[in-house]
């Protein structure tokens, strides 16, 4: 499925070819910290399959308890999570879905970290939806 996508302000702008049935949510606690939500949803794109077409997104290496080092992109300007790939030499992007255009059509079909879940964050259902 080839997708659209740019953060908040328009700065960063890619596209990307990806497969909406890889989508999915993660729980662990970093990611509730670094998308300051109670889980962070993504689809990957292979590295050939990635463009960043305009704007370049500043990069956070966030080291994992494993060792394991990622880097966390966003906008430099309005702060929009972009993607989260391997530090060095990168084969593979996690998209952040919130900054996908079409990402109404790609449900997040997998969770992971679900130890880490927010309980009060698993069924949104019952609380009062306003406009």
């Amino acid at each position: 499925m080839k997708i659209e996508g740019q953060c908040h302000c328009g700065a960063i702008e890619y596209e990307a070819t990806v497969d909406p049935q890889k989508a999915s949510l993660c729980h662990c606690t970093d990611c509730q910290t670094l998308s300051g939500a109670p889980f962070r949803a993504s689809v990957p794109a292979l590295a050939e399959d990635f463009r960043i077409v305009r704007g370049e997104p500043k990069i956070y290496i966030k080291t994992a308890a494993s060792g394991a080092r990622r880097a966390q992109a966003f906008c430099p300007e309005c702060g929009t999570p972009i993607y989260a790939s391997a530090a060095d030499h990168p084969t593979q992007y996690n998209l952040r879905l919130g900054a996908i255009t079409q990402r109404a059509e790609i449900p997040a079909l997998k969770q992971s970290w679900c130890n880490s879940a927010l309980s009060w964050a698993q069924n949104v259902e019952p609380l009062p939806k306003l406009s």
